[in-house]
């Protein structure tokens, strides 16, 4: 749960602490973006057969749940960064 809340958090320009988020991100995930990372990740673990989600199933998941969530400003497109780059650096330091 913490590594999801720090993540989703992270993804917000006003909270980050993350410069090329505060650049480059135009509106960041919100508490929807929470819970269905943490749905999917449920859901995940049920389907190999654990009862417990893990950091690796947060991490496998997260793209997909805050791709649609994220939104780029114009500087960003501009300079060439995209979607990816900043959900791979997000969940690299979250998880």
């Amino acid at each position: 749960v913490d590594a999801i809340l720090n993540l989703v958090r992270e993804g917000r320009p006003e909270l980050t602490n993350q410069d090329s988020v505060r650049r480059h991100v135009a509106w960041g995930p919100g508490p929807r973006a929470a819970q269905s990372l943490m749905l999917a990740a449920r859901a995940r673990a049920v389907l190999d057969g654990r009862l417990t989600p893990s950091l690796d199933d947060v991490a496998a998941l997260a793209p997909a749940a805050l791709r649609h969530r994220m939104a780029l400003n114009f500087s960003a497109r501009a300079e060439g960064v995209g979607l990816p780059e900043i959900i791979d650096t997000l969940v690299g330091q979250a998880v």
